[in-house]
């Protein structure tokens, strides 16, 4: 059968989740009484909630008598680990932009790993439809985004559509009859070389993995394409690393390639088709699946260092185990290293005490998303505050610098330039970014970055919005400035009383309620000050037999300022710690009794 591989790449936000449940739809995949599930493709919980998607996913459509199979990729710079590999699965793009927004930075982080692999993408101005869409602005910006990437005169010369997704419809001009989405189709189908040309059928069959999946009858699942050959279920194929060096040699037990949304056994993957093979132990994304008497290894995506670093622990507050079922260190291990598995961007280290463990990614957003999943599986885990990694060049300390674009209202543009710049951030650009907005681009060092975006929202009274991707390596810019308040830390085990914390709230702003589980070292909200201050909010009110001449007055508290998962991890300090189980996301001292606290503030200072 005629096939076409293509891959949707966009930015977060830009419609093409979306898109592919349009493509579903016209493809006849839903029968017409069959319930649409939107958003189809984002399957995971978080993707759902959080609106974005994390995961690649593939999904397969009959268009003309053409199978063409569409792969989903994210489009947030954390999971570029997934880009990266996907991009070596398929023959052609296309390039999703908002046309009110234009292109983004994850948009050019994306395209720029297309273009480098040769592909020659098709532009879609997606949202054409809205009132403040721009698509000759638009059109112009991607141009000018594909130049500055080094795209050849073939990729300058790109094809464009104009899209509403969600209205489901694609015309090659901007007024055309906004039916269905035909001219994309069609011009995916047109544009898109077909693997055969480029794949091999007459020879032996090689494959290179490109994502890890499980099945609960089938074990592990490593789905790529197949560069050349075929394969089929009863072969006995090998696995080997990077370099050559054989891994394991298997038995394929089944060959799976998706039909629609579902993956269902096929009886041979030929040159070119998108398939998922069962049978091996051992072997993992980026090796090559191989007949036997092929010695050589399928060339891998290089993949961008990981720029930051986070300790996982175990959980040893004096709540430990209440919430979780998982909780010892061994366990906290094996998931570890089974994520390290199947997301390339990240890595895991053991550190010398056994009971924590270093885990290296791209961003605050990623670790968030691994620590989310991982209570949801009740876990109980310690989590330090993001670290940036280092890299000597030539003697010298660099550090990473990422490309921060922000677009705000006008008013709050010199409040943000001031916060980037008190970051160590350099002003690359700045100009109008549409009425009443201003777009600025800054570079700023990935530390600085940790528990900005926050503050930012609070700065743009959340009206702001930041994307931020990795830009380079540079000499190490100095110290930047902390938080400037301290913590206030309970000094008792116990519950938190209405009377105590009444009398407490000139002292500064609570992280917690009324009657809520406390122990010593706990940081239950922030000083007004700059230094930390214990304090006792678990003290009842004394009772005396002495009536008092009028009634008690109503304790009436503020309403506490509750952290979400990535806030906390951003807000904490080196000396802190997140303790985070299914039912609740805690703050508290790395060390919890005061007097070794002080010993390691003293041995820092010495």
């Amino acid at each position: 059968m005629d096939m076409r591989n293509v891959a949707i790449i966009a930015h977060v936000d830009h419609g093409k989740t979306t898109l592919v449940d349009e493509i579903l739809k016209q493809s006849g995949l839903y029968r017409e009484n069959e319930a649409q599930q939107e958003r189809a493709m984002d399957s995971n919980d978080l993707e759902q909630e959080r609106g974005i998607t994390i995961l690649a996913k593939a999904t397969s459509v009959e268009w003309d008598g053409v199978r063409v199979n569409i792969v989903d990729t994210p489009g947030h710079a954390d999971f570029g680990g997934e880009v990266e590999r996907i991009l070596s699965m398929v023959d052609g793009v296309i390039l999703l932009v908002d046309a009110a927004e234009g292109p983004m930075p994850q948009t050019k982080f994306v395209t720029a790993k297309a273009l480098a692999l040769g592909l020659r993408p098709i532009v879609v101005l997606n949202k054409v439809d809205k009132h403040d869409a721009e698509p000759d602005r638009a059109l112009d910006e991607v141009f000018d985004m594909f130049a500055n990437l080094g795209a050849d005169d073939d990729q300058l010369d790109f094809p464009v559509l104009y899209a509403s997704g969600r209205s489901g419809w694609a015309d090659a001009e901007l007024e055309g009859p906004r039916k269905d989405l035909t001219a994309m189709m069609e011009l995916v189908i047109k544009h898109v070389p077909a693997p055969s040309q480029i794949a091999h059928i007459d020879e032996p069959f090689r494959m290179l993995a490109t994502t890890l999946g499980g099945d609960a009858f089938l074990g592990r699942l490593l789905t790529g394409r197949v560069e050349s050959g075929s394969v089929k279920a009863g072969d006995n194929i090998k696995a080997m690393s990077r370099d050559g060096t054989l891994i394991e040699s298997f038995r394929v037990t089944k060959v799976l390639a998706y039909r629609g949304l579902e993956q269902a056994p096929i009886d041979i993957g030929e040159a070119g088709d998108i398939v998922a093979v069962a049978g091996m132990k051992t072997a993992t994304v980026a090796d090559t699946l191989a007949e036997k008497d092929v010695t050589e290894a399928i060339e891998a995506q290089p993949i961008d260092p990981p720029t930051i670093t986070v300790t996982f622990g175990i959980n040893t507050s004096p709540l430990a185990g209440r919430d979780g079922d998982k909780v010892q260190s061994r366990v906290i291990r094996d998931r570890l290293v089974k994520e390290a598995e199947s997301n390339v961007a990240i890595r895991v280290n053991d550190t010398e005490t056994g009971d924590a463990f270093e885990v290296h990614g791209r961003g605050e957003l990623q670790m968030g998303v691994l620590i989310e999943n991982m209570r949801r599986e009740g876990f109980e885990l310690s989590i330090s505050r993001p670290q940036v990694l280092f890299r000597n060049v030539d003697g010298v300390r660099n550090e990473p610098i990422e490309e921060v674009t922000v677009d705000v209202d006008d008013e709050y543009s010199g409040t943000v330039i001031e916060k980037l710049t008190q970051r160590k951030g350099e002003l690359a650009e700045m100009r109008p970014g549409g009425v009443g907005k201003t777009r600025i681009v800054a570079h700023v060092p990935s530390r600085g970055l940790i528990g900005y975006h926050g503050e930012f929202l609070t700065d743009t009274r959340g009206t702001g919005v930041i994307n931020r991707i990795f830009h380079d390596w540079a000499p190490f810019k100095g110290k930047i400035e902390g938080r400037r308040a301290g913590v206030l830390i309970s000094m008792e085990d116990g519950e938190s009383v209405a009377y105590a914390l009444f009398n407490l709230e000139d002292r500064g702003k609570f992280f917690i309620g009324v009657q809520e589980k406390l122990y010593r070292g706990m940081i239950i909200g922030e000083h007004s000050r700059g230094n930390d201050l214990e304090v006792n909010p678990v003290k009842g009110k004394k009772h005396s037999n002495v009536r008092a001449s009028g009634k008690d007055e109503a304790v009436v508290l503020t309403t506490p300022t509750r952290f979400s998962l990535e806030e906390a991890i951003a807000y904490i300090d080196n000396d802190e710690l997140v303790e985070v189980t299914p039912k609740n996301i805690r703050l508290r001292k790395r060390h919890l009794d005061t007097h070794e606290r002080k010993r390691e503030a003293k041995k820092l200072e010495g």
